[in-house]
């Protein structure tokens, strides 16, 4: 017997590089989660040049929800509704020890992301999806 496993949703995007200076650059990326890891989302940021890497951030898709509507999460990862001019969007605060990035994320983008998340693993029930030996045994191989 199969088992059916549900899907990885992955959506592609533009989010705006908010600079110090208050313009802001457009950058593309992708929204993901896996059902492997429910728990967490990552936000894939694409290299503008050919041979260049993505960068992933990952985080609580929890933070994400929260950050709809209320400032969300402290150090490194900062999510908060950010209203302009141009629309609703949602602020993406990123921090590292190489320095800080504010991005605006619009926020029909993340709600209908984070709805076809719930479709394949409804809030709440994360943990049914967790697969713990093989969790350990990622995090015990380094990887």
């Amino acid at each position: 017997m199969s088992v059916i496993r549900p899907t990885t949703v992955e959506v592609e995007t533009s989010l705006r590089l908010v600079a110090p200076d208050a313009t802001a650059l457009p950058v593309r990326a992708s929204l993901r989660y896996d059902p492997a890891d429910p728990y967490a989302v990552h936000v894939l940021f694409h290299a503008e040049s050919a041979g260049g890497e993505a960068v992933s951030w990952s985080f609580a898709r929890e933070l994400l929800v929260t950050g709809l509507d209320e400032p969300a999460g402290i150090g490194d990862v900062r999510v908060w509704p950010w209203a302009t001019p141009r629309g609703d969007f949602v602020a993406l605060a990123l921090s590292s020890p190489d320095g800080n990035a504010l991005f605006e994320v619009p926020r029909s983008v993340l709600v209908r992301f984070l709805r076809r998340t719930y479709v394949v693993v409804p809030r709440g029930r994360e943990a049914e999806h967790l697969d713990v030996d093989r969790a350990v045994t990622r995090l015990l191989a380094g990887r």
